[in-house]
């Protein structure tokens, strides 16, 4: 059985111990009505090891990544993060992290600015 908190930590470099259940990233959250669990709760599941119900949950699509629970947390534990990785991690067991050289010119838009492209390919390329 895969450890999934320890890649989690693995690739974000985050310690989900550094949360001290405060709530203000849960309070500042814009979508917080949308999710059925909430920032302090990812970092919590993320720490006792319930990374495979968060990845089934669709909290982590409702976030909006926009770093507002960073801003507000004291500790600097960045939910948002750990919430990327957990996607990440879902992205790559369904085998659709990877794009083929000839399949990326027809996803490509004139208004599509290049560190958009430098990114996904840092994202995708892996």
């Amino acid at each position: 059985m895969r450890d999934y908190s320890e890649e989690i930590r693995r690739i974000t470099g985050i310690n989900p111990r550094k949360c001290m259940r405060c709530g203000k990233c849960s309070a500042v959250c814009p979508a917080y009505e949308e999710m059925e669990y909430h920032p302090h709760q990812f970092v919590a599941m993320i720490e006792r090891g319930a990374v495979e119900e968060l990845m089934a949950s669709r909290a982590i699509w409702n976030c909006l990544s926009c770093m507002a629970c960073l801003e507000r947390c004291p500790r600097s534990v960045e939910p948002s993060r750990l919430v990327e990785a957990a996607r990440l991690m879902v992205i790559r067991q369904a085998g659709k992290n990877h794009l083929l050289p000839d399949e990326i010119p027809g996803l490509l838009d004139e208004e599509l600015p290049q560190q958009a492209l430098v990114s996904a390919l840092r994202k995708y390329g892996k």
